[in-house]
């Protein structure tokens, strides 16, 4: 759904289970780490909020959104990580990277999901400019960290 019909901290959370001995990897891009540091405040906010403890939460960093998933892959290859959530963001820009690399890391975080079996939530934020990417990291159409954060939940409780 587009994003500006629904606001990404808008979530279900009335079939979520009790997530307080559930451990989450966070990975998030260095790359725009003025973004990406509000999305994963989100995403841990939101955790946290749900009964994550603080000590189960295990952020780590790659240099761009390109290498979330192999980052995803080091988090859920560890058997005490519950689910991951990636945290990323890509804005077009003059050349076609955005199509490229968006594509790469859908692919890859659906890839490691389906090989470890485990919660791998898309927080990449995939805009045409920084606004735009601003707009979804707590500006007005709410914070994409949030709604990875509710993903990876909801997953936990399926």
């Amino acid at each position: 759904m587009a994003t500006s019909l629904k606001n990404l901290s808008d979530y279900k959370k009335d079939k979520f289970k009790d997530i307080s001995e559930k451990t989450f990897g966070i990975v998030v891009a260095e790359w725009h780490d003025d973004i990406t540091g509000v999305l994963c405040e989100g995403a841990v906010n939101t955790l946290l909020e749900h009964g994550a403890k603080k000590e189960n939460i295990y952020i780590n960093t790659v240099p761009g959104s390109f290498e979330l998933t192999l980052g995803a892959q080091f988090l859920a290859m560890q058997e005490e990580i519950d689910a991951v959530i990636c945290i990323g963001v890509v804005i077009k820009g003059d050349t076609k990277h955005d199509d490229y690399i968006n594509n790469a890391v859908a692919n890859g975080i659906t890839n490691v999901s389906l090989k470890f079996n485990k919660p791998v939530s898309f927080g990449l934020v995939t805009t045409n400019t920084l606004e735009q990417a601003l707009d979804r990291a707590g500006g007005k159409h709410g914070n994409k960290g949030v709604e990875a954060a509710a993903a990876a939940i909801g997953m936990l409780s399926f």
